[in-house]
């Protein structure tokens, strides 16, 4: 007989607000205390102590305005953040400095979290969905220049950037960028031509979110249906549709892969998180303690895999902390 789901190993309560972003900092050589970052509906971005767990840090750079994405640049001092008053913001948090040090004002009215990507010590690319409401650009951070901006093709209609992904196989080798569009397609973009490499059509609704495995050249993506779309990279760089997996109900926020590549994560519409094994997409496990939507999920990156966490946040105001399939080989 299956097992039971677990309980959450706590939740974090406190953020008076529905939660749409969350990310770890918990790995890294710093002896520091393992912290996750949130990012709520109200504009505050919360630094949560996982030892203590309580809020340390309060954050306000958006103007009480919906924060979606944040991201540590390189150490859990230097943040960066994303809110719905179309700014990107980046943080120094060292020494209990709370100060915006730059920011970016992307002049885009969606929802599409920005994509960041190191490509040397202390630069970043960062991609963003840009005014133009069917581009996205990419910029170099901390100088703000201008790499490139991406346009579809003369009557492609992909409508909006949803979601997107940069990545590049390997240190030095062309950045490449994935991103998911309104029309339901994934595009696999080459930054230093500026061109299309590869279109998909995966879904036949907005590509919520989606995550790429390197490794193993492929990708999944969930839409406002009942379907996760699984799809590859060939050697040419064409993306093909590998398989798709039925969900029970619709709706899926956020798609997150384990760092080490054995599980991933879903959050659901349906106030549900649910666990796959990413090699054969086996359903793991279902689950259900938030009341209300899941907007986003992630995992830690401890260095020890038997102290990975799971995160969950919901527009329930609360934060579930889950430790699950952790003693995998």
């Amino acid at each position: 007989m299956a097992l039971p789901p677990p309980d959450p190993q706590f939740v974090l309560r406190g953020t008076s607000a529905a939660v749409h972003t969350l990310h770890f900092s918990c790995g890294g050589q710093e002896p520091d205390i393992p912290i996750l970052f949130s990012g709520s509906e109200n504009g505050f971005i919360h630094v949560w102590n996982l030892k203590t767990r309580r809020v340390d840090t309060a954050l306000d750079g958006h103007g009480r305005n919906s924060v979606y994405c944040v991201e540590t640049m390189g150490s859990k001092d230097r943040l960066l953040s994303q809110g719905r008053d179309q700014r990107i913001c980046l943080w120094d948090l060292a020494e209990g400095r709370m100060s915006v040090t730059d920011s970016v004002f992307t002049e885009n009215v969606g929802f599409c979290r920005c994509a960041l990507l190191k490509v040397a010590q202390g630069r970043w690319l960062m991609a963003m969905a840009s005014k133009a409401l069917e581009e996205v650009q990419v910029l170099e951070l901390p100088s703000k220049t201008s790499v490139c901006t991406l346009k579809p093709e003369v009557g492609a209609k992909l409508g909006m950037p949803m979601c997107l992904k940069l990545w590049q196989l390997s240190c030095g080798s062309q950045p490449l960028l994935l991103a998911g569009y309104e029309d339901g397609s994934v595009v696999l973009w080459n930054l230093s031509m500026g061109k299309a490499l590869s279109q998909l059509v995966c879904h036949q609704e907005p590509v919520m979110s989606l995550d790429f495995d390197l490794e193993k050249t492929k990708g999944i993506s969930g839409s406002s249906e009942k379907v996760l779309s699984i799809w590859s990279l060939n050697e040419q760089q064409h993306l093909q549709v590998y398989r798709t997996h039925k969900l029970v109900n619709a709706g899926i926020s956020d798609i997150t892969i384990r760092p080490d590549k054995k599980i991933l994560a879903t959050a659901g519409w349906d106030h549900r998180i649910r666990i796959f094994g990413w090699k054969k997409m086996k359903p793991l496990a279902v689950l259900d303690y938030h009341t209300a939507t899941v907007h986003c999920v992630s995992f830690s990156d401890h260095s020890q895999p038997s102290e990975r966490l799971l995160a969950a946040g919901s527009k329930d105001h609360r934060i579930s902390i889950w430790s699950i399939y952790n003693t995998q080989t």
